[in-house]
Order: C-alpha cells, then sequence, then structure tokens
C-alpha cells in the first residue's frame, strides 16, 4: 500500500505524471505523456498501457505540452476524482488549441462511465478506453489521427493482460505492483467497480509467479500483488485441472526467494481464510500486514451496503489475524455519511476503531457514485456538514490511535527495506518495515547501504506517521 498514515482518500490518492525510457522502435515525434489517478489497479493499469504504447514506437514524455498523446488514466469512486480530472481535461483542451494535432485521451473507469459526455457533450477528449480495451489503443489512436472519435469500453470475461510486460513507470528499481486478478464480483451497493471493470477473473499462477521471479532477478526487493479482492484469486490449470488459491499463489511467489518481499491488496473480510493467515505466518519475507476494509461499524449499515457481513463477524476476523500473527498490522477503509447513517451508527463505527486499533486508515465521506444499486435504492439523506463533522472526528480518532500503535514500537528492532533518502533531509534514510510502517533513521558514514539495502532498525520515537530510529547490529 501507499504509505499514507492518517489523510483522507482524497488527499492519499492523487494523479502522477509517469515517463519511461525511449523506445528504441521510436516513432519520430510521437511522444505520450500519462496520468494516473485513483487506485495502485489504475497505476499498475498505466504500466500495461505504456507497454502496449511502447510496442508500437510511441515515446514517453514528462512534458505534457510537448506530447503527441495525452492520457488521463481515470478513476470514478470518488465525485472529487472526477472533478480532477475534468479540470484537467479543460487545462489539456487549451494546449490543444495551439497544437490541433494533439490527441486527449480518457483510460479506465471513468471512461466506461462518462463515454458520451466526455466525447459528444464536452467535446474534452478524441479516444475514451475502457479497463479491458486497451489491447485496441493503436488502432484507436489511428482513428483519432483521421478526425473520427474512437471509443471502446468494451467489458471482457477473460482479459488479464497475463502476457504484456508492464513497463515500469517511474521506478525506483526496488517496488513492483503485479496484478494477479481483474474484475471484482462483490456488488457493494456504493462502489462503481463492478460496473467500470467487470466480472471477477484471475490471471494464471504460472504467469504471475513468471513476472514476480523476473523482477527479482532485475533487482527488485518488493512486490505487492494486486486485485479488487485478491482473496477471492482462484485459477484452475486447464492441462491438470488443479485449482490454485490466494494462499497457493503467495507460497509459491514467497519462495522465489526468501530475499523477495510480498505485499498484497486489498482483501475483503469475507474472504481472507485461515489459510492465508497461515501461510503469511509461515513465510518471514510475506510481509505481517493486512489492508482490511470495514466502511462501517454499524451492522446495519453493512447491510444496507452489501457488504456480508456483520459488525461482530469483522472484530472476530480481526482477533483471528492476531491470534495467528500478533505482530501483524491492520488498516482499513471508512466510509462516513452513508444514506441514513445516524449518530448510534457513527459511533458503532468510532467504536469498531478502537477495537480493532487500526494502525492507519483511508477515511472519507459518502459521495454517490451514479448507476450503483445505493443510488437506485437509497437517498443520499446525510447533510454535507454532518458528513464532514463526522469526518472530522473519525479522522481525529485514527491520528491518535496511530500515535499509540507507534508509541508501543519504541523498543523494537525491525528490518526495513531502505527506498531512497527521507523527505527531510539526505542524512537520512527513509524505508518500510514488514508491518508497512515508514521508518525514518540516520546514515551511516562508510558503509555499502543503499536503496534496495535491507538494514535493522531500532525504534526510538516516534510521530503519528513515522517510526524514528538508528540501525543497529550492521554487519
Amino acid at each position: 500500500m501507499l504509505n499514507f498514515a492518517n489523510k483522507t482518500i482524497d488527499e492519499n490518492r492523487q494523479g502522477e505524471a509517469y515517463a519511461g525510457e525511449l523506445a528504441t522502435n521510436a516513432k519520430p515525434g510521437k511522444l505520450f505523456y500519462i496520468e494516473s489517478y485513483g487506485c495502485q489497479m489504475n497505476f499498475s493499469d498505466s504500466e500495461i498501457i505504456a507497454s502496449i504504447l511502447h510496442t508500437e514506437g510511441f515515446v514517453p514524455t514528462k512534458n505534457v505540452e510537448d506530447a503527441d498523446l495525452i492520457f488521463l488514466n481515470t478513476c470514478s469512486i470518488r465525485e472529487k476524482a472526477e472533478q480532477t480530472v475534468r479540470k484537467r481535461l479543460t487545462e489539456f483542451k487549451k494546449i490543444k488549441k495551439q497544437r490541433p494535432s494533439m490527441l486527449i485521451g480518457v483510460l479506465g473507469c471513468m471512461a466506461e462511465r462518462l463515454k458520451s459526455k466526455l466525447l459528444e457533450e464536452e467535446k474534452l477528449v478524441d479516444i475514451v478506453v475502457g479497463p479491458d480495451a486497451y489491447r485496441s489503443l493503436p488502432q484507436l489512436i489511428d482513428e483519432a489521427d483521421s478526425g473520427t472519435k474512437a471509443v471502446n469500453v468494451l467489458l471482457s470475461r477473460e482479459e488479464t493482460y497475463a502476457d504484456i510486460s508492464p513497463v515500469r513507470l517511474n521506478s525506483n528499481g526496488i517496488n513492483a505492483f503485479v496484478s494477479i486478478m481483474r474484475g471484482c464480483n462483490n456488488m457493494c451497493s456504493f462502489c462503481v467497480v463492478p460496473f467500470t471493470r467487470g466480472r471477477e477473473r484471475s490471471r494464471d499462477d504460472a504467469s504471475i509467479v513468471a513476472e514476480c521471479k523476473d523482477l527479482f532477478e532485475q533487482g527488485y526487493k518488493e512486490v505487492t500483488l494486486l486485485g479488487q479482492n485478491v482473496d477471492s484469486y482462484y485459477w484452475v490449470d486447464p492441462k491438470t485441472n488443479h485449482p490454485v488459491d490466494f494462499a497457493m499463489l503467495l507460497e509459491k511467489v514467497a519462495q522465489i526467494s526468501p530475499s523477495l518481499r510480498i505485499r498484497f491488496s486489498t482483501s475483503h473480510p469475507k474472504d481472507i481464510t485461515d489459510k492465508v493467515l497461515h501461510t503469511m505466518k509461515a513465510h518471514a519475507n510475506i510481509c505481517k500486514y493486512i489492508h482490511l476494509p470495514v466502511q462501517s461499524g454499524s451492522t446495519r449499515i453493512l447491510q444496507l451496503m452489501n457488504r456480508t457481513y456483520t459488525r461482530e463477524w469483522y472484530l472476530a476476523k480481526v482477533k483471528r489475524i492476531k491470534e495467528i500473527m500478533p505482530e501483524c498490522t491492520i488498516s482499513a477503509d471508512i466510509m462516513t455519511g452513508f444514506c441514513t447513517e445516524t449518530e448510534q451508527d457513527h459511533e458503532n463505527t468510532l467504536d469498531i476503531m478502537r477495537q480493532s486499533k487500526y494502525e492507519y486508515s483511508y477515511m472519507f465521506a459518502y459521495s454517490e457514485r451514479p448507476g450503483t444499486l445505493a443510488a437506485k435504492r437509497y437517498t443520499d439523506d446525510v447533510p454535507d456538514e454532518v458528513k464532514k463533522r463526522r469526518l472530522d472526528e473519525i479522522v481525529k480518532l485514527q491520528n491518535s490511535l496511530s500515535l499509540e500503535t507507534n508509541k508501543l514500537d519504541i523498543g523494537k528492532v525491525f528490518e526495513v527495506l531502505i527506498e531512497g533518502n527521507s523527505k527531510k533531509s539526505d542524512l537520512q534514510w527513509m524505508g518500510r518495515n514488514s508491518q508497512n510502517k515508514v521508518m525514518v533513521f540516520d546514515k551511516i558514514e562508510n558503509n555499502q547501504l543503499q536503496p534496495g539495502s535491507f538494514v535493522h532498525v531500532m525504534a526510538e520515537s516516534c510521530t503519528q506517521g513515522t517510526l524514528m530510529g538508528k540501525i543497529v547490529n550492521l554487519s
């Protein structure tokens, strides 16, 4: 997961421009620029898109003014994300007036949901491509070049892009995302993902293991296995008819090398099994961290959300995780202000946070998404000022919980993967421990440590988002 301790989801998931290496078969003057918004799946998809364009000879650029192709890989999960994308498209349209040959495309979840508006009503884009149609990009670019509005938002029951080797964009050479499945079968009433990304389908395990092995051989030290719901991963080998579930896949990746760290995201509480937990416990290189979205602490609200578990069931799952792996940290997604939410429902959410003792959370207020089950069935009846106040209370509680759990780590020694310099000083390293906590510590002169090195660090002090410490047991 991204290393944000206690911010709202809108603050966490900002757009990021990407550029990679020059293509060897570059088409003169054909430069592309990508911005990605939303979840880690979108950032992973941008690497697939870059690979497809790279094969066609297009060259990435960091300068939007130089680009012949501008793509926004979009998110529809929050209204603010869509507003941000619309603002960017308006800015790009101004650039296009100076360079009429420039093509602007919207990719991903927003593309599927707002194709007509973006193409016809607002005339902001030339190309619209859904998450399952990236292979058609070269043909769509040719169509748009000829003056035709190019669209492909068809969803697929088979597409996993398993055969495409992603171009690692702006990579630090240490951490990489590996998509293991696409789509979602959980019809949470507030969520657009089943409608924008289609039904759930898993990649074959051999291609996933091969990609992770290749990353390790390239020098990467950590991979994060991605899916809307990784715990429901399920692949049946057509040759042997033998099934592979998520626990088995985790073990296969862990066995590539004890020096390769494995993370995964996201888990649905109803699907994470004891088998997965015991696999995590058995392998030191599988990080002891689980992102376990709760959304609400009220059973009544959870039922309206179609989350398929109760408050008591969720707390029992948290207890089970701690029983098997006492050192495991847990984070969550927390939504406030869902339809009909009362003060008692809100108090139940605060209470489940206290009982679960989340190390950090992604917190946000509910915003109705057109086309979802909630938009069709319920009224968004919680006033904005109430949502804002409840969100503020949730954020303040999470801040105190994060500080409290970090204080408990003072005096402990953790293995940390160095990711780079601290944001505040080039004299300090920054990295993460197995529990996904950010650790900052002073560099030591005349040693061979560098980004990608593993080092043992003792926590000496903390803030609510960071552990500060010193290197120990350096051989």
